[in-house]
């Protein structure tokens, strides 16, 4: 009976992860390149990866420009996944060429071709970049120790505004943006101007920055945009955006470090920290002012469109009628006066009700501002709603501009009921308004007392306050006992918290990856990934090795494939820290496989 049961929970259990599909997606194959910008002499990483292991006749045309270092190295990944009871199978091949650009300019390479399942497929192309080499050597001299001097050339922040002449509200793009040939960890302190005469709004900006080789002024420098504002003039004359301050957190190497552990993951480098106060130079911006500006204006300037609607033509007496105003384009979207509807004097006339649906871009605000205007009829008759105007300075044109809405004509008949009724304030039905009442009832209930003395005490409730507790603090008591126990073995919490130790590790090396410190990250990697085994294989730091880490791992049951795995990853890893300019695509990708990896060793190592 017993074996029964048990071929039939086996049946259960097949049928249920039958009901999973593995299903096979659509394939891809993709072209990368890592960075996708270099300067003559450097070295970079192409690589092709389609989405299937079934593969012949991988073929590249010819690449012009670059000489081929490596390859095409061939790589196999594959993995399984079950979420929400669905299983997916991901496989893939990588070919991977390391090339070295020789001369500048743009260049685009083809793509390659393969045979995957049965079929022929195209990649896409690649774009590469070439800079100019760097006319000064030293960008390109190896950092020597006890040099902590930074000079101008080396860091600094400009600020640019895409217009120096612009009208009275026309939005101006301000930028700031940091250029570096050193290593720079963070900014401590940043002091922006309050950018008196303007209202200011800032973009938001990607908190993954993305870094990129630049030549700029004979030199070259890792890049990216650090702040981004838009301005809007409140008044005319010449305006100064004052110089903005950003204090840096350079690392520079000092000296050979004798602890054995950083020796082991730097390198035998041992940085320090130096601390630079950064300037940009001021900007003045030429705001003029508007011509003779006419009654109606809104105060609008950019470029605008209006539309119009009313939710009902026909309608009763206390009833009301909405109409719809959506001003949409580009500009001082925020800044704008809400142009003025003519409703009848017959009808009564409540505040309208704005939403705004823009977002902030490089241009100004962008999007739709959409009001509505309610009014209720009390008598019955047929009226004209005329047409809304608005009017505005256009900036292409630099002329004012009148856009006109198109008439409503109502009909107004007499309804049932009073001025008392319950009326539906805007077309979307989300407020209520009662007119003429204002009191509501106060609603009575029924209220049981209970006799002082006879509600809790002695009852089952009372006892067990009592007992739980001094229950708890013996099932506490015994933990505690047992944890003082495990702990007591050393080697056996070290093996107990590897797990936890590496990922706290990659926590750290994530906020790393965040801030783009790519020296950091890397060290938090490989002290994730070495101390992982470290600790959980009960090997001192000063004997670890890839070999005996091998043997070690096979001696405990880790699968051949699964110790290549982990290899791989270390090797990757070691080759993208020492590797020039790679950026947060690889770091990425590093990040995930470090943490993938350690989660299939703690399931594969056995005690």
């Amino acid at each position: 009976m017993t074996y029964m049961k048990r071929i039939i929970f086996l049946c259960f259990l097949l049928l249920t992860m039958g009901v999973s599909v593995w299903a096979d997606e659509e394939v891809t194959f993709t072209a990368t390149a890592t960075p996708d910008a270099v300067a003559v002499g450097d070295q970079f990483r192409l690589s092709y990866t389609i989405t299937t292991q079934d593969v012949k006749d991988f073929r590249v045309p010819s690449i012009k420009g670059f000489d081929v270092l490596m390859g095409p190295s061939r790589s196999q990944q594959s993995s399984i996944q079950r979420i929400n009871g669905k299983t997916t199978s991901t496989k893939s091949i990588t070919f991977t060429y390391i090339l070295l650009a020789t001369s500048e300019g743009n260049f685009t390479i083809p793509g390659a071709t393969i045979m995957a399942n049965g079929n022929q497929m195209v990649s896409n192309s690649v774009n590469i970049k070439v800079l100019p080499v760097d006319k000064s050597n030293q960008g390109k001299n190896e950092e020597v120790p006890g040099n902590t001097t930074i000079s101008n050339n080396d860091l600094f922040v400009t600020a640019s505004v895409n217009k120096t002449r612009v009208y009275e509200q026309e939005a101006i793009l301000l930028t700031y943006k940091i250029y570096t040939s050193v290593d720079l960890r963070a900014f401590d302190n940043i002091k922006l101007p309050d950018f008196k005469g303007f209202h200011s709004q800032e973009i938001e900006l990607p908190n993954n920055r993305k870094w990129g080789l630049e030549h700029y002024k004979g030199r070259n420098y890792q890049s990216t945009i650090y702040r981004q504002f838009v301005l809007f003039p409140q008044q005319t004359g010449k305006l100064t955006i004052d110089a903005a301050r950003f204090d840096a957190s350079i690392a520079v190497v000092s000296n050979q470090s004798i602890d054995p552990f950083d020796a082991f993951f730097n390198g035998g480098r041992n940085f320090v920290e130096v601390k630079k106060s950064l300037f940009t130079p001021k900007l003045t911006i030429d705001v003029q002012s508007l011509p003779a500006k006419p009654s109606n204006f809104s105060g609008g300037v950019g470029e605008f469109d209006i539309t119009s609607s009313v939710n009902a033509s026909n309608i009763k007496t206390n009833e009301a009628i909405t109409i719809k105003l959506v001003i949409s384009g580009t500009g001082n979207l925020k800044l704008l006066t809400n142009p003025e509807v003519k409703f009848p004097e017959d009808f009564e006339i409540y505040d309208s009700k704005t939403e705004n649906k823009f977002r902030l871009t490089n241009a100004g605000l962008s999007g739709s501002k959409v009001i509505e205007y309610l009014a209720i009829p009390r008598n019955p008759g047929d009226y004209k709603i005329p047409a809304i105007e608005f009017t505005y300075f256009d900036i292409k044109s630099q002329s004012y501009k009148t856009l006109k809405t198109e008439d409503y004509q109502i009909h107004v008949e007499k309804g049932t009921g009073d001025a008392t009724q319950t009326v539906v304030n805007f077309s979307n039905k989300e407020e209520l308004k009662v007119l003429n009442e204002d009191i509501r009832f106060i609603k009575q209930n029924d209220v049981v007392l209970v006799p002082r003395g006879q509600f809790f005490f002695g009852t089952f409730v009372y006892w067990m306050l009592y007992i739980v507790p001094l229950i708890i603090f013996i099932i506490l008591f015994i933990i505690y006992r047992k944890q003082i126990a495990a702990n007591a073995n050393v080697a056996r919490v070290r093996i107990r918290k590897a797990n936890k130790v590496a990922v706290k590790r990659l926590k750290l090396s994530r906020k790393f990856l965040s801030a783009n410190q790519k020296n950091e990250f890397y060290d938090e990697a490989l002290k994730a990934l070495w101390g992982y085994v470290s600790d959980k294989l009960n090997i001192p730091v000063s004997r670890l090795s890839k070999d005996n880490v091998e043997d070690e791992l096979r001696n405990y049951g880790v699968s051949d494939e699964l110790i290549k795995d982990f290899l791989d990853v270390l090797n990757n890893c070691e080759f993208a820290r020492f590797a020039p300019s790679e950026m947060n695509l690889s770091m990425n990708k590093i990040y995930e496989e470090a943490l993938a990896i350690i989660s299939k060793m703690e399931n594969s190592i056995k005690h």
